[in-house]
Formats: structure tokens, C-alpha cells, sequence
């Protein structure tokens, strides 16, 4: 099975122009949260990504740290730079 890289990169210079022009992280067609009505709250579920799965990980508070100083999306880019070790030694 072959991964399809649906990875968006963006600069800090770009993402200013997307919200310098209105444009967030909502869709311009989605719902409003307050017409969507009680009965779909109540049916809500959370649903976590395919592929995805949770873990407890320790690591040393200097290397997270590190990361979270980079900003929002520390642990996307961890395990970025985990994928990139296992493609590397996957041989």
C-alpha cells in the first residue's frame, strides 16, 4: 500500500495573505454551529483519523520543549521527524 502525501506547506508570509483575505480554517460553506440544532449534538461522535493511534510517549522535557517552542503543531512535526527516521532505516 502506497502513502499518498496530502502534506500542505504554507509560509509564515502566505498564511498572512490567507488571512489577510478572509480565508480561515472554516470552510466559507460550513454550517454555523447554532443552526445545526440540538439533536446533532446529541448524536455526535468523535471520530479519530485513520492510521492514527494514541500513545503515552516520554521523551526528555528538553527535546519536547524544544518542540513546543516551535509553535502550534509540535507533536505533528514529532512525529514527522519519526516518520522520517523509519523511511530512512525501512532499507
Amino acid at each position: 500500500m502506497t502513502r499518498k502525501d496530502t502534506t500542505v506547506k504554507y509560509s509564515l508570509s502566505g498564511i498572512k495573505r490567507k488571512l489577510s483575505r478572509g480565508a480561515g480554517k472554516t470552510r466559507n460553506d460550513a454550517p454555523e454551529a447554532s443552526r445545526l440544532g440540538d439533536d446533532f449534538w446529541k448524536r455526535a461522535r468523535i471520530v479519530m483519523p485513520a492510521g492514527k493511534t494514541s500513545v503515552h510517549l516520554r521523551v526528555d522535557s528538553d527535546v519536547f520543549d524544544w518542540f513546543k517552542k516551535q509553535g502550534q503543531g509540535h507533536l505533528t512535526r514529532m512525529n514527522a521527524v519519526l516518520r522520517s527516521y523509519v523511511e530512512a532505516h525501512r532499507g
